[in-house]
């Protein structure tokens, strides 16, 4: 089934829903689709409907009566029913949403599922024992349900050993935010720098460019700074007030101000527990469940170190957090004035470029590994990606690397195959190879195997002509910009 005209990208996610939707065979189906707001689940899922001739309910927050009440009148709407059915209870409403599949298989999509589960909770038991029926009738139906949620902490739960629903789904679909390349492509964006440096703020967040900026895109670098002080900085515009909410939409939630310092404390700096801990005054054993939550509901990620297996570093999952803890929160009082951006943005660049920009082209860097390096850039196929901390015992120090590559070479896996360093905005040199070098020297001394291992260097700077020497005798890779964008 062919995408629709206006759809970005989502080829993928697209012809999963597709093939679910219109899959043959006896029974009912159950699928399940979830991802951070604003990712376009709803788009897909109504032009899903639209293509299929199915059903689309939204979900909205409601008492149970009334959420009745308005899934009846949308039943009407469908079916053309001149007066709406009324369901005194879910198990009503189930049975008239299995009926509009008595013909043909038909996709069933119930939008903001949690809302519904919220007054009624019993819901999930409801529908496990409707999918479970065995009657000839339940045979002849074919709905293809659609459960779709943007509460990550409850959807991540619903297929979970512990839910009424586990083993049902036959589908199981997150969507994911747009690539770098893709929310380049997506924005228009030509220049790479620029990319980066948009990217960082509103990421492959669909519905940041359409609904909350207006289709407003930088024209060109020049113009980066006065967009960012007429959208993001813009009390005006949705975006910016969009990184708190996207906390609140969380229902499951309690005391929300930790929850923001933690993720300020992070987006500050602190990558490590302790850190985290120390930054917001509290011990480190008092915010181990708001890490777990955190990262239950899609805000925060935990990546171990390559090479050290007791440490684990945090990171800010959604751009426009960071940039709004980094940047913006700090600021409160002087963007509420009239023409306060301009001023405030002027002094707070630097902070933009350092905690911000500086941390995500680290991560770009690491996706690009994971999704656009040729396996021959490593020698190799990756695998995992990460960052690593190496220990300096003789300069009483630690070296990073932003950069760890581990992968397979024939059957072997887990082969070491690049140690890199990332900067943003230096133009790289030899002494960024040597360190790479000592790094490699002391992983050696440890016992790790680095034979296939090769130096990378990642810079949004360049690097100096001894550097691409270097490169040419085949002793370092180098990713500037543009292959970051358009290489392998």
């Amino acid at each position: 089934m062919p995408r629709p005209p206006d759809m970005f990208d989502r080829e993928w996610e697209w012809s999963e829903l597709t093939a679910f939707a219109t899959s043959e065979g006896t029974g009912p189906r159950l699928g399940v689709v979830s991802g951070r707001r604003r990712q376009g689940k709803s788009f897909l899922l109504q032009a899903l409907a639209d293509a299929t001739d199915g059903f689309y309910y939204a979900a909205v927050e409601a008492s149970a009566t009334e959420s009745l009440h308005l899934l009846g009148e949308a039943v009407a709407r469908f079916t053309g029913a001149a007066v709406p059915p009324r369901p005194a209870n879910w198990d009503q409403a189930l049975e008239l949403l299995f009926g509009l599949a008595a013909d043909r298989p038909l996709p069933v999509v119930i939008d903001e599922f949690p809302y519904l589960v919220r007054n009624a909770p019993a819901l999930p038991s409801q529908l496990q024992a409707a999918l479970g029926v065995r009657s000839e009738r339940h045979r002849r139906e074919r709905p293809r349900i659609l459960l779709c949620g943007s509460a990550m902490a409850f959807m991540g739960g619903l297929l979970s050993g512990a839910s009424p629903l586990y083993g049902r789904a036959g589908l199981d679909l997150t969507v994911h935010s747009l690539g770098f390349r893709e929310a380049a492509e997506f924005w228009g964006i030509e220049d790479p720098r620029l990319a980066v440096l948009v990217h960082a703020i509103v990421g492959g967040t669909p519905a940041y460019r359409r609904e909350f900026v207006d289709d407003d895109v930088p024209d060109g670098p020049d113009d980066f700074d006065a967009w960012v002080c007429r959208t993001v900085l813009n009390p005006a515009r949705p975006i910016h007030g969009e990184a708190p909410y996207l906390l609140a939409a969380e229902p499951d939630l309690r005391n929300r101000s930790l929850y923001h310092s933690v993720l300020a404390a992070v987006a500050g700096g602190n990558r490590t527990s302790g850190g985290i801990a120390s930054a917001v005054g509290r011990k480190a054993t008092d915010i181990s469940l708001p890490l777990s939550v955190l990262r239950n509901c899609g805000l925060l990620t935990a990546e171990p170190d390559a090479f050290r297996a007791n440490r684990t570093t945090y990171h800010v999952a959604e751009p426009l957090i960071t940039f709004h803890h980094a940047v913006i929160r700090p600021e409160t009082a002087l963007l509420s004035r009239r023409r306060g951006a301009a001023r405030m943005w002027e002094h707070s660049r630097p902070t933009f470029l350092s905690k911000v920009v500086g941390p995500h082209f680290e991560r770009l860097c690491r996706e690009w590994v994971e999704w656009h390096a040729d396996p021959a850039t490593f020698g190799g196929m990756p695998i995992q990606v990460a960052s690593g901390t190496v220990a300096d015992p003789v300069n009483r120090t630690s070296l990073e690397a932003e950069v760890v590559v581990h992968g397979a070479i024939g059957q072997d896996q887990r082969i070491l195959l690049s140690v890199g360093e990332a900067k943003w905005h230096k133009v790289m040199h030899l002494g960024h190879l040597q360190r790479l070098r000592r790094m490699l020297g002391l992983l050696e001394a440890r016992g790790v195997d680095t034979t296939h291992a090769r130096p990378a260097c990642y810079s949004g700077a360049g690097f100096d002509s001894e550097l691409r020497a270097a490169e040419e005798r085949g002793e370092v890779v180098l990713v500037d910009l543009r292959r970051l964008y358009h290489g392998s």
